[in-house]
């Protein structure tokens, strides 16, 4: 399974290699304030007693023991302090990822990147190179990825990282109230067989927000097909590769994918839940105008699979030319 790998600045924007999100970007703006030697951080959540107490004395009245007698006063157990900043959530735009460095400086050579909206333990943290205003930076640990990132793009959050789970039903891939037509439906007459026997074509205008039909994982992105491309504004057979996609890992196993896009707005890795757009429709590929092209696949490895049957909530499986209206509403 591809899970995207991640490149190089401190923001990820468009373009890249077939299947990832393009170059990184780091500012250029801020000064360094220094890194701590070895990346040690100051402790967090220190606290001055144990709950409950003034100044760490135990307080309150003596009591008597069973047998009558007076006892002292009950020393309090030590309680650590509870930990209000135990992971750190990336916050930058919808697309784009957040590098993870050696060092709390974008001196180094990335390590790694994080997804927006990824939840990643925090190991420790320290001051560093000031990156729009904010000197904090945060060590972390997220799967496999070990580094620093820049309190400029993280919260500090008590949530645990998102589990998929089974969807409960796929839902058509449209903002909540969206009505529409099917442009083709199964077994097509132009262009759904074989692989793409259980394809549904949705017709609408360019970059219309096409949303997950159900929670999901990126594990597949194209963005490379840009205005002024001889694919952008669609083609033949031969632009089959070039049509700009993501496709989201299910918690059953299959996969969705969501092609012809003019804008990619999701990222490799990233967690996207039902009803959160993944892109903006377009005509991108091997298309004849614009609309969307939505399928259910087995999960092969690749960007595109094997189709299989898929059936809408509130639309059943639809046919060529039979309207439909979203109730993908989050």
């Amino acid at each position: 399974m591809a899970g995207g790998a991640w490149i190089a600045g401190l923001l990820i924007g468009c373009a890249g290699e077939p299947g990832r999100m393009p170059s990184a970007w780091d500012p250029d703006e801020g000064d360094s304030s220094g890194v701590l030697d070895g990346g040690e951080g100051a402790p967090q959540g220190e606290s001055s007693g144990a709950p409950g107490t003034s100044g760490g004395a135990a307080t309150g009245a003596s009591h008597g023991d069973d047998d009558g007698s007076s006892g002292e006063a009950m020393p309090m157990p030590d309680v650590p302090p509870a930990d209000d900043c135990p992971r750190l959530q990336v916050q930058v735009a919808a697309g784009a990822e957040l590098n993870v460095r050696p060092d709390a400086s974008t001196a180094g050579e990335p390590v790694g990147a994080l997804p927006n909206g990824a939840i990643a333990d925090k190991l420790s943290q320290a001051d560093g190179e000031v990156i729009e205003g904010d000197a904090t930076w945060f060590e972390i640990q997220w799967n496999d990825v070990h580094g620093w990132i820049s309190g400029a793009y993280a919260t500090c959050t008590v949530e645990q990282p998102p589990q998929l789970q089974p969807p409960d039903g796929f839902y058509i891939p449209l903002e909540c109230g969206y009505q529409t037509t099917i442009a083709q439906g199964n077994d097509g007459t132009y262009s759904h067989q074989g692989a793409a026997f259980y394809a549904f074509d949705f017709s609408v205008p360019i970059e219309t927000p096409l949303v997950a039909m159900a929670d999901g994982i990126v594990i597949h992105t194209y963005a490379e097909t840009m205005p002024g491309d001889p694919c952008y504004d669609g083609g033949g057979p031969e632009c089959f590769a070039y049509g700009n996609l993501v496709v989201l890992l299910h918690g059953d196993g299959t996969t969705t994918l969501y092609k012809h896009l003019n804008v990619v707005l999701a990222t490799d890795g990233e967690f996207v839940p039902r009803g959160q757009a993944v892109g903006l429709s377009g005509s991108t590929g091997f298309s004849t105008g614009p609309h969307a092209h939505i399928m259910r696949m087995e999960d092969c490895g690749m960007a595109q699979c094997q189709s299989i049957p898929l059936e809408f909530v509130e639309a059943g499986v639809p046919v060529t030319g039979q309207s439909v209206t979203s109730e993908n509403c989050p």
